[in-house]
């Protein structure tokens, strides 16, 4: 019963966590562009948005991955066979990626919070789909777990990774045309 109970706060803070990493770089893109901005609009919104990323990163984004971390091991330590399952291995490898992925949203909020600017709005743009593809993933190798065929999972990624491509790439020449 204890096992559910861990599982069910793991899922939970997955899910903030991920709301965290979703919504982080779409507001590096608006802070980014709010750096083209004619004065008082860009003091303006560069305080409003930095103020925005500093509640989302410090008080859910960094707190959820903290407790989802700790309800993963947790879990592990309560249910040692799941580290003899090959599915975990390749999800915990994904796993560590992620939290790669979370620091390097760490190091270009850090960046961006002393005004330093080393990435264009459509480089974020992509970097945050970069979540997206590690959700889905997880979720497909969790979910069907030993079922999963490689091959067909990364002919579904590569598809995925197409389309946000093409999407981010429909909407930039959406924009040139407003």
């Amino acid at each position: 019963m204890a096992f559910l109970y861990l599982k069910a706060v793991h899922i939970i803070f997955v899910v903030t966590w991920f709301a965290g990493l979703f919504y982080m770089p779409r507001l590096f893109v608006y802070i980014i562009e709010a750096h083209d901005k004619p004065e008082p609009e860009k003091s303006i919104l560069l305080k409003q948005l930095k103020m925005m990323a500093s509640r989302l990163w410090f008080a859910i984004t960094w707190p959820s991955a903290v407790v989802t971390l700790v309800m993963g091991t947790s879990l592990l330590i309560s249910q040692p066979a799941f580290l003899k399952m090959g599915f975990m291995h390749i999800k915990l490898t994904l796993v560590f990626l992620l939290y790669a992925y979370h620091l390097s949203l760490h190091y270009i909020f850090k960046q961006l919070k002393n005004d330093v600017v080393r990435y264009s709005s459509q480089q974020l743009r992509f970097w945050n789909e970069v979540s997206t593809l590690f959700l889905i993933s997880i979720v497909f190798l969790i979910v069907l777990k030993s079922a999963l065929s490689m091959v067909w999972g990364l002919t579904g990624l590569l598809g995925v990774i197409i389309a946000i491509t093409l999407g981010i790439r429909l909407y930039k020449r959406y924009r040139k045309h407003e």
